[in-house]
Parts: C-alpha cells; structure tokens; sequence
C-alpha cells in the first residue's frame, strides 16, 4: 500500500502535444507540410539532398535517363538534372519570397490608406487597382521587367509589383469590415487615436484573410517567375533555375523528355503544395 502511494505520489512526465495549428491533419495535409519542408531543406543545405555539383559537366553522361545514380537522369552537358533542380531552388524559392514581400507591403499600406482615409484617397487608389487588376498578372509582369531590365532580381520585383493589386483589395475590404465593428466605434468614443484604433484593433482583426492570401500568392508567384525565367527575361545560364531548366530541357523534349517534365513536375507540385498549405491556415486562422 506505502509502495503504491509513493508511486502514485510522483509526478507523470507529460507528453508533448501538437499546437493547435498541426493537430488533426489529414493525408493530404501532411504530404503538403511535407513537401514544403523538402523546400525548405533544398534552400538552406541543397547539398544534403544531393551529392553531385550543379555546374560541373560531365562528357561522359550526357543525356542519360533517369536511375539510381541520377534519379531526374542528365541533361545534354552530363549535369546531374536533380541537382540542379535542387540547387535551383533557392532561386526560385527567394525570387517568390521578395515578389510576395513587396506585393504584401505595398498591399497593405494602400489597403489601409484606401479604407482609413476618406473618399478621396479611396477613389485614387481604386481606381489605380482597378486598371492593375484588368491587366493579367503574367502579362503586367512581362511589361515591368521589361522597363526594368532582365535579370533575377528585377523578375522578382515585377511579380511583386504586379500583385500589389490583389492585396491591396483584399486589404481594404478587410479593414472597413473590422472598422464598422462595434468595438472600434467604442475605442473611438473613448478617446483613443485613430493610429491607436489602427494599430491595437483593426490591423489584429484583419491579417487572417491577408495571411492566407500570401501563402497562395507565393505559389502564383513561383509560376510567375518560372514562367519568365522560360521566356528568358530571369536567371541566365549556366545558373541553375526552374523555368530556365524546362526551357533548355525543351530542345531535347522528343530524345530526353525527363529534362522538361520532372522539373515542371517539382514547379506543380510546389505550387499545389503551397496553395494546400494556404487553404490550411485559412481554415485554422479563421
């Protein structure tokens, strides 16, 4: 009986539990998270993922297709097409990352000015999104990097810039939904500053839908940049990135078709991965 209570007495170490944003995940969900933490793993130490150099020509391996030794097969110069596929994506990865950073800032400052400010600005800036909006996205983008100069960096920033629009609606909306609430009106009876209301009540209030919407934009534009990146206004050879792999692999499309299809195979999925992963997080945040 003492042995019992004495056992009893000692506290049982708990398990660790899931937070609240991972627990009931299904199949779908899981293989989603998954593949996005192989990105993320492709972006910060490719080299655990793949023993070969993405630059480095090998004359005897041309065009082999796909096995063990190289799983994506080589493309026509002997690179391990896996590799490169790897190695390129921090390219990709950070080219959406700035576009996405740049369209979400812009977003929200002109969000907050359209729905905060009064009529006048609200017309501006309206209008303004209105045109950006009657522009295809891929189509607004082509035309800024072409004002801008080619180049990584400059596809980056015209994708950013050619989504500012989408975030800014969403913004706006968001913010004169939260602002008719009750509570904001009561800050304001109470005497707190607009900046005050802005800061402690509306903007808390209206980044669930924002940050749902970055997430699915980030996949958008990692086709954008691909997609550029094919059409020759990104990355330059022999810089290993996605659209610019399909677009040297598509010479080779009938002989070696492995060289086009698996790298738009990784682009789709990725793209499926993070729109899954933004439906999630709208669900949870909501």
């Amino acid at each position: 009986m003492t042995e019992q209570l004495e056992y009893s007495a000692i506290p049982r170490r708990r398990l660790p539990t899931l937070p609240p944003l991972l627990r009931g995940l299904s199949v779908a969900d899981a293989l989603a998270l998954g593949f996005a933490g192989l990105l993320l793993v492709a972006v910060i130490a490719p080299q655990l993922l793949t023993p070969y150099d993405p630059l480095v020509p090998d004359p005897g391996a041309t065009l082999q297709a796909p096995s063990l030794a190289h799983p994506f097969g080589t493309d026509y110069l002997g690179r391990d097409l896996l590799s490169r596929v790897i190695h390129g994506t921090w390219r990709t990865i950070a080219g959406s990352l700035v576009a996405v950073m740049i369209g979400l800032f812009g977003g929200i400052v002109l969000g907050i000015a359209s729905a905060y400010f009064g009529k006048t600005v609200d017309a501006i800036i309206g209008r303004a999104v209105d045109v950006l909006l009657s522009i295809p996205g891929l189509l607004l983008s082509m035309v800024i990097v072409v004002s801008l100069g080619f180049g990584a960096l400059n596809v980056a920033i015209a994708v950013g810039i050619a989504s500012v629009a989408v975030f800014t609606r969403l913004m706006r909306s968001e913010v004169l939904t939260v602002k008719e609430l009750g509570f904001v009106e009561a800050s304001f009876h109470l005497g707190e500053s607009r900046w005050g209301v802005l800061r402690r009540h509306i903007l808390p209030n209206a980044y669930g839908s924002v940050l749902a919407l970055t997430a699915l934009q980030f996949g958008a534009a990692i086709l954008w940049i691909a997609s550029l990146s094919f059409l020759g206004y990104g990355a330059a050879p022999p810089d290993p990135e996605w659209g610019l792999l399909v677009a040297e692999g598509r010479e080779y499309v009938v002989s070696s078709p492995w060289m086009v299809f698996l790298p738009s195979l990784v682009v789709v999925a990725s793209v499926l991965a993070i729109s899954h992963i933004s439906h999630l997080l709208r669900e949870r945040v909501a």
